[in-house]
């Protein structure tokens, strides 16, 4: 079977695809990923992966997305794939739209949240949701990251058999590690008893940095790690005014983007995403596995992955005092710290498991699970 998997970013493919791409490969499918060209599709083109370019624009101008419909129907049509399984909002409509335009036999889609539960116009997520209508009726298996995403697709009317699927990391790399815990640490002159916050995620008005920064001036004796960077294609306000103003300063460490991130949280004792929105977030999973207790937003995702007071603290969107808080509370108890973080990697393994989660979405995108099974 010939499968493409689309996305709208080198670096989707790169971190969010990459196992599915493989797993697909050891099953002896011809597995093709399609998306816009960047520095890290190399690894996977090292990996004798065919990772086609792609002009797909983060944006609503209708000039950019016809071109990149054409784009797309003219190489679905040019490589006669058994399967289309498209990601991410924009590419998704137009790489399901244009499947059904080039003739593909089968058309799937994963949704990592929908635009229309984000904070925007009434206009904008009206659009949207008209958007993820048309497109799921062209769609032969619907998943979603979350349960949540998967109820309001049934809700509305969007797809007759959503299957939340879930998101997933391998618990082997990450995972506590005492040794890469006092390397990493030791290359930074970071003291063993340092209360130290991550939050990895891209560089982002909606992931939450100013509040954390704002939360953190009230959490002295802790720093605070920042790893990741912005994309090219990212949009929206630029948040390096608060990175600039913070009153941080030696406690603040701006790591950018990292391969090594596993022992960037094994070295670390917090994590934190104070993200306005979300789908189910890697990094939550991520930091879970590591055994790090999670402060994060009570949102859509989030709020499936953390629970409350057992593994971390889930806080309201946009809330400093009560990130504040939280942050103070497990900075102050390194006896709760690692209570919520056993809990947490129990919970992350048992629900979050990558190789699960990539073997059963091959199941459904080859036909070898019925989407209407467990329904």
């Amino acid at each position: 079977m010939k499968i493409i998997e689309l996305t709208n970013t080198d670096f989707a493919m790169r971190h969010f695809l990459a196992p599915l791409l493989r797993e697909g490969r050891a099953r002896g499918h011809e597995m093709v990923g399609a998306t816009t060209e960047g520095a890290l599709l190399s690894p996977l083109r090292q990996e004798g992966f065919r990772v086609l370019p792609l002009p797909l624009y983060r944006d609503l101008s209708p000039r950019n997305q016809w071109a990149a419909f054409v784009a797309l129907r003219d190489l679905f049509r040019a490589e006669r794939p058994d399967l289309v399984h498209a990601h991410m909002p924009i590419s998704g409509f137009l790489g399901r739209m244009a499947a059904r335009a080039a003739g593909v036999p089968r058309i799937a889609y994963t949704c990592h949240g929908f635009l229309f539960n984000q904070p925007g116009s009434l206009l904008r997520r009206g659009a949207a949701l008209a958007m993820e209508e048309v497109a799921g009726r062209v769609t032969d298996l619907f998943l979603t990251v979350s349960a949540e995403e998967a109820r309001d697709a049934r809700r509305l009317g969007i797809a007759r058999h959503p299957i939340a699927i879930g998101n997933g990391r391998d618990p082997t790399v990450f995972r506590p590690d005492p040794e890469a815990r006092a390397a990493f640490r030791a290359s930074f002159g970071v003291p063993k008893d340092r209360v130290v916050v991550v939050i990895v995620s891209r560089l982002v008005r909606h992931k939450g940095h100013p509040e954390l920064l704002a939360a953190m001036e009230q959490v002295p004796g802790t720093e605070l790690w920042v790893v990741g960077d912005r994309l090219p294609s990212d949009h929206g306000a630029e948040i390096e005014t608060a990175f600039a103003t913070s009153s941080l300063g030696d406690r603040l460490r701006r790591l950018g983007y990292r391969e090594d991130t596993a022992a960037v949280l094994a070295a670390a004792d917090i994590f934190a995403l104070p993200s306005h929105f979300e789908g189910l977030p890697m990094s939550v999973i991520e930091a879970m596995m590591s055994g790090l207790p999670v402060v994060g937003t009570d949102i859509r995702g989030p709020r499936e992955q953390i629970v409350d007071g057992e593994t971390g603290f889930l806080v309201p969107r946009r809330s400093v005092p009560s990130l504040a808080a939280a942050l103070k509370r497990l900075a102050a108890d390194a006896g709760l710290r690692a209570k919520m973080g056993a809990a947490g990697r129990s919970r992350a393994c048992a629900l979050f498991d990558e190789r699960r989660i990539v073997r059963r979405t091959l199941d459904l995108l080859t036909g070898e699970e019925s989407p209407s099974a467990r329904e």
